[in-house]
């Protein structure tokens, strides 16, 4: 069986330079990465794979931009969109390849639009402004939306706004693409939800809480064409100290058996056994990056290193994980990069 080979895409603030892509090619077997190429881009804040594999989409300081991703991994600019707001935080197309969704973290707007066959973006179909006053003063006790994702069935849109600690969710007609409010998830007050993740076969929903630093666990179906959710699980990560710790990263394995989070002002990174069946999360570790503000982490495929982008000290450190030990332990000098804040593994071969 051929080995896989893997890219891995970095974005970051590109203060004092233009490149706010970087592409690395992945070495599997020693864990570390090796500069392939680099895009111009201003302050690529996030970054997300079409689920047809054919596309990368990228925030940018006045919009959105596509890119067509060739076969050695390196990417062909396609086009440039406007959202009609400020600087987004968050991108993430439908399960279709359809709608491209931006999430508003300074503006607390969400905006949709529409996707053309060829991975180009489109016109806006839908704009809508969160309103409301929030509980947390340092944000400004407004809207501010960090997250947009759809579920696994294509029906609803889950949007995490973390100025008003709660989850919107609205049903998308996928002909107009506009979206309804049918429902909100709410969470602790200055909570903030950051991010959200879905289980492989699209049943158990996870929200990630920034400020008080917890995992929400739910079980999702739809029935009749609305959406039910169930609490099974809050996961406590770290004792909340307000205004020390903030949980950042999120993500699964490749293999959906892990999930991942990072702590800043801990500079720790915490991984959790996820039960097949129930979908319940159990502490495998938590243990430091060499760090500051891990912005970003990730488990490599194959779940044997672990990478971690460290925003405040410009780097990216790595490390050899055993999960059944439940151990890390630092792979070689950390790599250079201006403050990273997203990445993506991508398979080539």
């Amino acid at each position: 069986m051929a080995e896989e080979k893997y890219i891995a895409y970095v974005s970051s603030y590109t203060t004092g330079h233009r490149h706010g892509i970087r592409i690395y090619d992945v070495d599997m077997n020693e864990g570390r990465f090796y500069e392939k190429d680099k895009i111009e881009i201003t302050n690529s804040s996030y970054l997300c794979e079409s689920h047809n594999r054919k596309y990368l989409y990228s925030i940018t300081d006045t919009g959105v931009e596509s890119f067509k991703i060739k076969k050695d991994g390196t990417l062909e600019f396609i086009n440039w969109a406007s959202i009609n707001g400020m600087r987004g935080c968050y991108v993430a197309t439908d399960y279709t390849d359809r709608y491209l969704f931006v999430a508003g973290y300074h503006d607390g707007k969400l905006t949709i639009l529409s996707l053309n066959k060829d991975g180009s973006i489109n016109k806006i179909t839908d704009e809508i402004y969160h309103k409301g006053m929030g509980s947390a003063a340092n944000r400004n006790f407004r809207p501010h939306i960090n997250c947009a994702r759809m579920t696994h069935d294509n029906k609803f849109l889950m949007v995490a706004d973390q100025g008003m600690d709660h989850v919107n969710i609205y049903a998308l007609d996928t002909m107009s693409g506009k979206v309804k409010l049918v429902d909100i998830l709410r969470s602790e007050l200055e909570s903030a939800p950051r991010h959200i993740k879905i289980s492989k076969d699209g049943r158990i929903i996870y929200i990630l809480h920034e400020q008080k630093c917890y995992i929400d666990v739910y079980e999702y179906e739809c029935r009749n064409d609305m959406p039910f959710f169930n609490k099974i699980q809050t996961q406590i990560i770290v004792p909340w100290e307000s205004g020390i710790n903030a949980a950042s990263a999120f993500s699964f394995s490749s293999d959906y058996k892990y999930l991942l989070t990072s702590i800043a002002g801990d500079n720790s990174v915490a991984v959790y056994d996820v039960d097949e069946k129930t979908g319940k999360l159990k502490k495998n570790f938590i243990l430091p990056i060499a760090g500051e503000y891990p912005k970003d982490a990730e488990i490599f495929p194959g779940n044997k290193f672990l990478v971690s982008l460290n925003h405040e000290t410009d780097s990216m450190t790595f490390f050899k994980v055993d999960l059944e030990h439940h151990t890390l332990i630092m792979n070689g000098k950390p790599m250079s990069v201006h403050t990273p804040n997203c990445i993506l593994f991508h398979r080539i071969k």
